[in-house]
């Protein structure tokens, strides 16, 4: 029996063995047929050590279904996305098998279809009901008459780095500069000696580039600082222009500037959408609850237009097509481009990365600082029993005195103080997607006022 705990709301992950299995990548297999009754569909992989037989197991459901597959094999997940947007519809679905930076002993699928010109998710009010009801139900799902098909494409990652390349404008040549890349022996491990390659001119120092899925090194979530110990050794050692580390399914990517410094993803993406619009004169970028003051301030700066979007890939690929945006980033290092079908490339925000600082000519660490202007908590997990009435009382509490009230994504409330400015602060606090915790984040003016409001906000939910 499938266990209905595997459907996520973005995804489908679980214990593999043990949640996750051949028997239940037939099953889903089956029921993705029935559902969504595709004539093609294309299938990826990660490095985890049970992929190749859950794919296999996939790919069998599907064929006996009548459904004919392309498999990619191992690829990051940008690849697979890139995959299913460049076939323009000849793919009705793509499924990747993958638990992204869950560890090792987890698998799952990332399932994904192509509508209006994007790849859009799977996922909670998207499909992912329909779909975990018909997975977990005891309904027969039977083998069609006629059996589909099986090919493989190999010149997959060629494209992928082709089309990036592109919409980065790389310059002939870069200054002798050098980086360091850690793909966590990941899957940014298939894409980045290709891709350096590109950069003509940059000494790339190669951190944890062999495919491994023990993650023998440290845990591939560039997220958690203490997973970047190494890339800010060898940036320091190596006098390096910046550092950047990817998660294991390489959709996600961190870096750290020329002083060893992690660049938080708020400000990633301020300055990333800073430099696109830039390029594009306007348009809307999107940015998630847990976002810094920065990033509005950086768009409306620059001639955009922010907008806050939900938390999840799922959501950001989904708004963006609604609003056009034409960039979108995520506190947790995703980052969304138009040009790849609204989905994520980590590898395109380093080449866009690189690109700003040639034109620049100043360090990554002056460029940082110059959008960092708030002092930010980052995100602050709280096991509570019943999350509905912890967020109602922070509601209760706050909101007379809030200048603005959200939500979209538990409660976000902003305060501001027209006497003294000094003492404006937000905060945010949200259910977590996919574990019992209560989610908080805030961001003032001062160290002083930041730690006084966290202590506040801290005490109220765990009382």
């Amino acid at each position: 029996m499938i266990p209905s705990t595997i459907f996520r709301p973005y995804d489908i992950r679980g214990l593999a063995p043990g949640e996750i299995d051949e028997t239940v990548a037939r099953r889903l297999g089956k029921a993705c047929a029935k559902l969504y009754s595709p004539k093609h569909v294309v299938i990826g992989r990660d490095v985890r050590a049970t992929s190749d037989v859950i794919e296999a197991a996939l790919v069998e459901a599907f064929i006996l279904s009548g459904v004919s597959v392309t498999r990619v094999g191992l690829c990051s997940t940008p690849m697979f996305y890139a995959a299913i947007g460049e076939a323009q519809g000849a793919y009705e679905l793509g499924v990747m098998v993958t638990a992204s930076h869950n560890p090792p002993e987890y698998n799952g699928f990332k399932i994904m279809r192509f509508q209006n010109g994007a790849v859009i998710p799977i996922s909670q009010g998207l499909g992912m009901e329909e779909l975990r009801d018909l997975a977990i139900s005891d309904e027969a799902l039977f083998d069609a008459a006629t059996q589909g098909s099986e090919t493989q494409d190999d010149g997959l990652l060629e494209r992928y780095v082709d089309r990036i390349c592109s919409l980065a404008k790389l310059p002939e040549r870069f200054p002798p500069w050098r980086i360091a890349l850690d793909a966590g022996n990941g899957m940014a491990g298939i894409v980045l000696p290709k891709l350096s390659k590109r950069l003509m001119g940059i000494e790339v120092t190669r951190l944890f580039w062999d495919l491994d899925s023990r993650c023998p090194n440290h845990e591939a979530n560039p997220i958690k600082i203490e997973t970047l110990a190494a890339l800010r050794a060898s940036v320091a050692k190596n006098q390096c222009v910046l550092g950047a580390a990817y998660d294991g399914d390489a959709d996600r990517i961190g870096l750290v500037d020329e002083e060893g410094v992690p660049i938080r993803g708020d400000i990633l993406t301020a300055i990333l959408a800073s430099e696109i619009l830039r390029m594009k004169g306007s348009g809307v970028i999107l940015y998630d609850s847990r976002a810094s003051w920065s990033v509005p301030d950086a768009v409306r700066a620059a001639g955009g237009d922010p907008r806050l979007c939900k938390v999840g890939h799922g959501f950001f690929k989904h708004q963006m097509g609604e609003d056009h945006g034409i960039f979108g980033g995520e506190l947790s290092g995703h980052y969304y481009f138009p040009e790849l079908w609204n989905c994520e490339s980590g590898d395109l925000v380093l080449l866009l990365v690189l690109q700003m600082l040639l034109r620049e000519r100043k360090p990554l660490s002056a460029i940082r600082k110059t959008f960092q202007q708030y002092i930010h908590s980052g995100e602050i997990n709280f096991t509570v029993s019943n999350r509905e009435a912890a967020l109602s009382k922070l509601e209760q509490q706050f909101a007379p005195q809030a200048a603005l009230i959200s939500h979209l994504d538990g409660i976000r409330l902003e305060f501001r103080d027209p006497i003294q400015p000094e003492n404006d602060w937000w905060f945010n606090a949200r259910p977590a997607a996919n574990e019992p915790l209560l989610r908080l984040t805030l961001e003032a003016r001062s160290v002083e006022q930041m730690e006084y409001r966290k202590e506040e906000l801290t005490r109220l939910i765990v009382e």
